[in-house]
């Protein structure tokens, strides 16, 4: 079945790169074109007084706003940094213990340790507790504006305590 379906695609393809005409015979034209359609757009708008959109920065933030911002933006430092660990991992020369005896040469202190290692691990931990939480919005619960609350602060705190966790193995 898929033998012949992929004949018949190839010989249509075939015929209409032989003949072309095929193609322009069948081609309808086009009404306006996009400059023409975003003048009329523009045209009924300013005509109609409908108001422009508004920016963000007119709203009053709000937890989940706040949230989601953040969400987005502990995604894009997680993959910028696993891809920079990655890249720095194959052209720097030496191997990952070395550079583990020289953080440990330079007696840094556990306080200074722990706080490095809690900023390292909390965007992590944010960014995982907040993707459980739109895995289950995604599932249609969760989703009445007091549980909204609830759940971001419920991902505030897991997220600080399992970093605080994490940081001091």
């Amino acid at each position: 079945m898929a033998a012949l379906l992929l004949r018949h695609v190839g010989r249509h393809c075939l015929r209409a790169h032989l003949n072309s005409q095929i193609c322009l015979r069948n081609a309808v034209p086009l009404g306006t074109t996009a400059k023409e359609e975003m003048e009329r757009f523009w045209k009924k708008n300013t005509s109609s007084n409908r108001p422009v959109s508004p920016h963000v920065s007119i709203y009053r933030w709000s937890l989940p706003m706040a949230m989601s911002i953040c969400h987005r933006g502990t995604g894009v430092a997680l993959s910028g940094g696993i891809s920079l660990f990655g890249l720095s991992a194959l052209l720097l020369p030496g191997n990952f213990e070395s550079y583990l005896m020289f953080v440990k040469s330079l007696c840094l202190g556990p306080a200074l340790i722990h706080t490095a290692k809690f900023v390292l691990v909390f965007p992590l931990m944010y960014h995982t507790w907040n993707g459980i939480r739109h895995l289950m919005w995604d599932l249609g619960k969760g989703l009445a504006i007091p549980q909204v609350q609830q759940s971001g602060m419920a991902v505030l705190v897991l997220a600080v305590l399992s970093s605080v966790g994490l940081a001091a193995m």
